[in-house]
């Protein structure tokens, strides 16, 4: 798999929330090798062995459960160690979600009905707004809790975290809430992780301007998540591929950003070599 990828042109990898701790010594080898470096992993990275299938939100640090919070933190401190020994120098986290029930998708659903604004959607819109502001602060003080452990253990290791920028109206934190968040961590060792597609169907739900998120956010931006979105929130498509304005957007970005592609695993070799194409053409990169 990795070899495949290097073939597409990348140099540098980003290792996902679904690697299997039995291919980290291939994995090890391969790096030690010198035959490929990695950019970054995205927590829960290798995943849990209790854990079937690619789930980073299997354990959340704003649990309401001790238990699953403290297998959150030794789980991300086994992501940042494994970093560590792959030399890459950023780490993606999942920070967790308000359990409230699913509105997003129920959103989306109304958008394809053309229903984008109707009374209907800006009445449940409102609604949701209303129950995730009232239970968001204590879902919030357990995450700092959290936090607090995890980017003292990643500032001991040299690693830094990237809090990502997620797709679910329901996940935190939520663009109004993250600049404080980093504010009162005040941490070389934690920023913000853009993700192009999720921010985009957050725009098409209407609920924040991508390109002035951007530049609200952009001197705390380590990396991004390099991917395209059919409206209303087909996301994870190749560059290109998509609405997402990448030529006004990526320009907002600071000049040292880690810049990682992430597509479906469904997405064809040349559709990906096109992107990659268009990629160069555009940003010389």
């Amino acid at each position: 798999m990795l070899r495949e990828i290097k073939e597409l042109g990348f140099d540098w990898i980003e290792l996902g929330h679904g690697i299997r701790l039995s291919l980290m010594p291939g994995i090890q080898q391969m790096f030690d090798a010198g035959e490929i470096r990695f950019s970054s992993l995205h927590n829960f990275c290798p995943l849990p062995l209790e854990v079937l299938v690619a789930s980073p939100d299997c354990y959340q640090l704003s649990s309401i459960f001790p238990k699953e919070r403290e297998r959150a933190v030794k789980q991300t401190f086994q992501t940042i160690d494994f970093a560590t020994r792959l030399g890459a120098p950023f780490v993606v986290l999942h920070l967790g979600e308000v359990r409230m029930g699913p509105i997003t998708d129920s959103l989306i659903a109304l958008i394809k009905d053309g229903k984008l604004l109707s009374r209907e959607y800006v009445r449940k819109k409102i609604r949701a707004v209303k129950k995730r502001e009232s239970a968001a602060p204590a879902y919030l003080e357990r995450i700092r809790d959290a936090l607090r452990r995890i980017v003292d253990y990643a500032g001991q290791k040299n690693i830094r975290l990237g809090i990502e920028g997620r797709r679910g109206y329901e996940e935190l934190p939520s663009e109004r809430e993250l600049p404080p968040l980093l504010d009162e961590f005040n941490s070389p060792v934690l920023g913000y992780w853009h993700d192009f597609g999720h921010i985009q169907i957050k725009e098409n739900l209407s609920f924040l301007d991508h390109a002035e998120w951007l530049r609200t956010i952009s001197s705390r931006t380590f990396g991004c998540h390099v991917q395209d979105c059919v409206w209303p929130a087909q996301d994870h498509q190749p560059p290109f591929a998509g609405n997402v304005d990448l030529e006004r957007l990526v320009p907002l970005l600071p000049k040292n950003c880690q810049f990682v592609w992430e597509m479906s695993p469904r997405k064809k070799v040349d559709e990906i070599r096109r992107s990659v194409a268009l990629w160069k053409e555009r940003f010389g990169e």
